[in-house]
């Protein structure tokens, strides 16, 4: 565990901490969360590295025992303990590796569509139900602001919330086309089909964040929650839309109860896409936010999901690959996540 060089950490825990004495600390806002933010981030990283050092402790002696005195039962829970710890090693390593400006913040995912109909929007609803495994998996919460369904299947358009300490760290590398080929459910003659769709990845914009937006330059509307029914329906005309007139950015919401609070949602949605343009327009680390747009379509995506005449899932950018595609669908999507931000580091 010496590569996670926390001795190094923790003398940046140190030096935050200093600043948080200093008597002009609380004059600037935006600074002092920033700082305090950075200790949270840096405090939790430690604390799991003091428990999984214990406990590596604590099961190296169990394993001396079982030398001395073997007994079933103990050693299959020391083999599952085991494996619980390796998995959280893991998601310590991957924690490690974040290091954007934005990186801690919750993620507002939205999924379009490619060409193609109905196989298309199958596509995008499937990859909705990756993302939104992957989340419950690591305990993360979904919050869906904004679905559209599709007219046969699957879905036109969604946009929701990963709530979650580095949910936006975490998932910045998902952003991107994404390609899917197999032999579609929805042509009698099954024949092999290629969908694509894409996902665009924003931090949440938080308070300490200053993006000034004037009330004269915002069209609202109001409308009734589309859809057939079920999870997706609002039975009020709750639903608020929010267009920005200088730069045409759109962004509905439509999750929640009252029209104050669905505009309220709204407004994040809508700063964290200006906050993106701004960050574009200075071309300062465009790719840690919502990166370059491409065409829906061949030759633009970053990963491809084959179902057929093989399964195989490989990231074009990192090259690195899977087998399991039935897994990957299921929210085991960690190990491109780690490759991804390895990747990062390495281009650095």
């Amino acid at each position: 565990m010496i590569h996670f060089d926390i001795s190094n950490k923790k003398k940046e825990l140190q030096e935050l901490e200093k600043e948080t004495l200093e008597e002009r600390f609380w004059q600037d806002i935006k600074k002092s969360t920033q700082i305090l933010t950075k200790i949270k981030s840096k405090k939790t990283i430690i604390n799991i590295y003091k428990k999984l050092e214990k406990d590596i402790i604590n099961f190296e002696e169990l394993i001396k025992l079982l030398q001395i005195d073997y007994d079933e039962d103990t050693s299959k829970e020391v083999i599952n303990n085991i494996n619980k710890l390796e998995a959280e090693i893991d998601k310590l390593e991957l924690t490690t590796l974040l290091s954007g400006k934005y990186d801690y913040n919750n993620a507002i995912l939205t999924i379009h569509p490619g060409a193609g109909g109905t196989e298309s929007q199958d596509w995008a609803e499937m990859l909705y139900r990756m993302y939104t495994r992957w989340a419950i998996k690591n305990n993360y919460e979904v919050k869906e602001l904004d679905y559209l369904e599709g007219e046969e299947a699957g879905l036109k358009s969604v946009t929701f919330e990963i709530i979650g300490e580095n949910a936006y760290g975490y998932l910045k590398g998902e952003k991107g086309i994404h390609r899917l080929v197999r032999i579609s459910p929805f042509d009698s003659g099954g024949r092999r089909h290629t969908s694509f769709a894409s996902v665009e990845i924003l931090p949440e914009i938080t308070e300490d964040i200053d993006i000034t937006i004037n009330p004269d330059d915002l069209r609202v509307d109001t409308y009734r929650a589309s859809g057939a029914g079920g999870q997706h329906i609002n039975k009020t005309s709750s639903a608020v839309r929010i267009t920005h007139i200088p730069t045409n950015i759109v962004v509905s919401c439509q999750s929640e109860r009252s029209q104050i609070q669905n505009r309220e949602t709204a407004m994040k949605m809508l700063k964290s896409k200006l906050l993106d343009l701004k960050e574009k327009e200075q071309k300062e680390k465009i790719e840690d936010l919502k990166g370059e747009q491409k065409d829906i379509a061949w030759g633009s995506q970053i990963r491809s999901y084959v179902f057929c005449p093989y399964t195989m899932v490989k990231d074009h950018r990192t090259n690195f690959e899977i087998g399991n595609v039935e897994s990957v669908m299921n929210g085991e999507i960690d190990d491109f996540i780690k490759s991804y931000l390895n990747f990062c580091i390495h281009k650095k």
